[in-house]
């Protein structure tokens, strides 16, 4: 269950980590619900922080989300000490940060888009749609406590 200050509302910003590109999304504790915000470039120079900090800026977000990569077992994924590289640089926003367990959250927003393409709702689906949906289900699975899969 999110901690926020005597149940006060509570904006955060999750993030879905990838070596190319960086879903962001928004996400309400008063609704316990997220929108997918978009990507942020990720590349050899490292992720686009002039972006996630336009991003902090304008919703001002009381925590920082990220998706914590693990292995169907629960043991670290590969990926973990890239992801726990970004979180260090995170600390530059001097916000709260969580992690979360992102098992299947990349299935699950592809999922979802191709179930809602195959309904005539929505068009082609991208990869950087793919990976903002997954920070909405990463930012949910935090909102309304379920952290584990």
């Amino acid at each position: 269950m999110p901690e926020s200050g005597q149940g006060s509302p509570e904006t955060i910003l999750a993030f879905d980590f990838g070596l190319r590109r960086i879903g962001v999304a928004v996400g309400q504790s008063v609704t316990s619900s997220a929108s997918p915000l978009g990507v942020v470039a990720n590349t050899e120079q490292g992720p686009d922080f002039d972006a996630i900090s336009a991003i902090v800026n304008e919703w001002r977000p009381s925590r920082l989300i990220v998706g914590l990569p693990m292995n169907a077992d629960g043991s670290p994924a590969e990926m973990q000490t890239h992801v726990e590289a970004f979180i260090r640089e995170l600390w530059r926003y001097q916000i709260k940060i969580d992690t979360v367990d992102e098992r299947y959250t990349s299935i699950e927003a592809e999922t979802v888009l191709k179930n809602a393409r195959a309904s005539g709702s929505r068009g082609r689906i991208s990869k950087e749609m793919i990976d903002s949906a997954a920070a909405v289900f990463i930012a949910e699975r935090f909102l309304t406590g379920r952290t584990k899969v």
